[in-house]
């Protein structure tokens, strides 16, 4: 883990800039900062206050799933080097709660190598940055997540092929029967559900799912399309999305 002295937070909050505010995205958000490092949880809280979040505070799985039970937050920073429980696998159990499972969470990591971004994907997480990292560069990525979760909030109600989005409830439905999903294959199936029938390549979801402005690995498409398919398998949805070869994917009821 990032090791983090009074020099490095000096340079840390010299970088940020008050131009990155909450008022962009609304009203006050409540961030958890999950990680066994004081000096980096101050580091981090420092920005996001300067920033105008609120911030609440956890050094293991167990004082993070205290927290997220006492108020549940907009939005968690967990880094994955958790003693005990790693980051990684609280990552997946927050998935699975009911309370938590539509958290977005960014995992903030030393370990930038593409098969452990791709492990923090396939476990829920829906954004990743790699120490050392700049307030700039955490606080956009922050805001970038927060305005795709505001965005989906107002998304209306679509249906194609027995399956049922409620925008106003954030809520997925397969033949009336709750779909439990995680935030961001909720973006994709909506996306695909209000164009369906279209190709779409790697590139175009990027740019439409998880924004122009956002740096995220092509690679990161077909690992979130996997688990968007893993959801709707139960329910025999999954056919609908459709690996079209040499050119991307699409969403079709014609299967």
């Amino acid at each position: 883990m990032l090791r983090c002295g009074v020099t490095r937070v000096s340079q840390f909050c010299r970088l940020l800039r008050p131009a990155v505010t909450t008022a962009d995205i609304g009203v006050q958000k409540r961030i958890l900062i999950v990680d066994d490092e004081p000096a980096i949880r101050d580091m981090v809280a420092f920005a996001l206050r300067r920033a105008d979040y609120e911030v609440a505070h956890a050094g293991d799985a167990r004082e993070a799933q205290a927290a997220i039970v006492e108020r549940v937050p907009d939005l968690i920073l967990l880094d994955w080097m958790l003693p005990g429980v790693t980051g990684l696998e609280l990552a997946r159990r927050l998935r699975k709660d009911e309370l938590s499972r539509d958290v977005p969470i960014i995992m903030l990591t030393a370990r930038g190598e593409e098969n452990d971004r791709v492990s923090g994907l396939d476990a829920g997480v829906d954004d990743y940055v790699v120490k050392p990292f700049s307030a700039r560069e955490l606080l956009a990525r922050i805001k970038a997540v927060l305005r795709r979760v505001r965005s989906d909030d107002e998304d209306g109600n679509v249906s194609q092929g027995g399956l049922r989005i409620d925008g106003a409830a954030h809520r997925v439905y397969a033949d009336d029967k709750p779909v439990s999903i995680g935030p961001t294959e909720y973006r994709l199936l909506h996306f695909f559900m209000t164009h369906p029938e279209r190709v779409y390549s790697r590139a175009q979801l990027l740019d439409q799912v998880w924004g122009g402005n956002v740096y995220v690995e092509e690679r990161t498409v077909d690992v979130h399309i996997r688990r968007l398919r893993q959801t709707l398998e139960p329910f025999g949805a999954d056919v609908m999305v459709q690996t079209v070869r040499g050119a991307g994917y699409r969403f079709s009821t014609q299967v």
